[in-house]
Parts: structure tokens; sequence; C-alpha cells
């Protein structure tokens, strides 16, 4: 335990010297014995952790995938704690998704046990063109990427309340207006209904989205157009995270 904190410390040390740093002040930095430092340093290099150019040491490859890493996972947490914030303020699930390499990805839902997440119960991959979070990811893709998504993952109803082809889904996503909450009723699932909005940073097209019990339907549009004016106060600082 002792060696790691001591190669933790000589990490922290070479990490605040941008231009590098030489063994004889990394170890007077850390308070090592210089024989010390010396073997950690290169136990480090050839670990990968450390690099050694003219007698400086610099991060190394392995330390910049952990510090990558770990900004990932600083990003998501930046997301998940925004979308616990507006179920609590809310109290709705909400859910956050992209389109990504021709796919619809959900990549987090924030409930409760007592607002619980729509199941997926059918792959929401394959049935995007049911449910809000899907429909509002095609619509924000250009008539090419649309149709090409259709045909690797056809118009099916899956309720009698779904669209019946792809021609009358494309139908209603030509008249969707830009920025406008998209609505589904009992489209996907039986006795629930929800709502999401289009949200696009760079070329990501990406969505905030959220459901209720179909007889509580008559919160729906204020609880989303509520999570668009919360989302709109955000974005700037979401802008970073919305490839978590």
């Amino acid at each position: 335990m002792g060696s790691v904190q001591r190669a933790m410390r000589l990490l922290e040390s070479v990490a605040a010297h941008e231009h590098g740093a030489p063994a004889k002040q990394l170890a007077r930095e850390t308070g090592l014995a210089l024989p010390t430092a010396y073997h950690l340093l290169r136990t480090l290099v050839h670990e990968g952790y450390l690099r050694r150019d003219k007698g400086l040491f610099f991060l190394g490859e392995a330390a910049e995938r952990l510090s990558s890493s770990g900004a990932q996972q600083k990003r998501r947490s930046t997301v998940v704690d925004a979308l616990a914030h507006w179920r609590d303020a809310i109290g709705v699930p909400v859910y956050y998704a992209m389109y990504s390499d021709g796919e619809i990805e959900v990549m987090c839902v924030s409930d409760t046990p007592g607002n619980p997440a729509v199941e997926e119960w059918a792959d929401f991959r394959e049935t995007g063109h049911a449910h809000a979070i899907g429909q509002c990811l095609l619509s924000q893709l250009d008539e090419g990427a649309r149709r090409d998504h259709l045909d690797r993952y056809p118009v099916q109803p899956i309720t009698p309340y779904t669209a019946r082809d792809s021609h009358a889904l494309l139908r209603r996503l030509a008249r969707m207006r830009r920025m406008e909450p998209v609505i589904e009723r009992q489209e996907y699932a039986l006795g629930t209904v929800c709502a999401a909005i289009p949200i696009t940073v760079g070329t990501t097209a990406a969505t905030m989205a959220i459901s209720l019990p179909a007889h509580q339907e008559d919160r729906l549009l204020g609880a989303v157009r509520q999570l668009q004016s919360e989302v709109g106060r955000m974005l700037g600082s979401l802008a970073i995270s919305i490839s978590i």
C-alpha cells in the first residue's frame, strides 16, 4: 500500500508539470528519497503511466486513458444529476436518448417507485416509430437518414394507436415543427402517454422525454413545457455532456 501511495504522489506531481520534470525535482516535491523515486518512476514508465524524454518525465498513455475515462464519467454524472433534478421538480420519469451510428440509444432514465419509467416490453431501437423518443429523434434527421432507419426497422403496429405504415409516419414527421414537443399517446404502451423535446448540439440528434399514465394525460403538455424550459436554461452547461 505504501508503494501505491508513493506512486500516486509521483503521478500527481508529474501531472502538475505540463512541460515535464526531472527525477530530482519530483523526489523533492513528493518527499521521497531519490533512489525510491527513481525505482518508482522506472516502474511507472515500464507500465505506460509515465514516459521519459531527455531526462524529463511526462504522463504516459495509460494515465491519459484514465484521465479520459474520468472525464467521461464526470460528463455522465452531470446528465444523471440533471435528470434526477427534473424528475423531482416535475414529478415525472425523465429520459435522455440520442441517435448514434444509425441507432436509437436510450442513454439514461431517471424515475422513482412512485413515478416509474415505461417498461421496455418491445426493443426501443426497433420501435422508434412508436414512441415519442424515437419519433423525436427521427424528426431531427434528414429524409435520407429517416428512410434508411425505417428500411432497417420497418413500421409495425404494436398497439391500436401506432402508425399503420411508414408513409403515415413520414407524413407525421414532416408536419412536426422544429423544436416543438413530440406527443405520443399509447402508441408504444397501452395506458401510457409520452412527450419528447428535441435537443441538437452540433450534429448530434438528442432528446429529453417524459412519460405519464394515460389517466394523467392532462398534465403531459404542461410537464413537457416545464422540462423544455428547464433544459433551455441548462443547455449550455449540458452541451459538453451530450455525448455520454
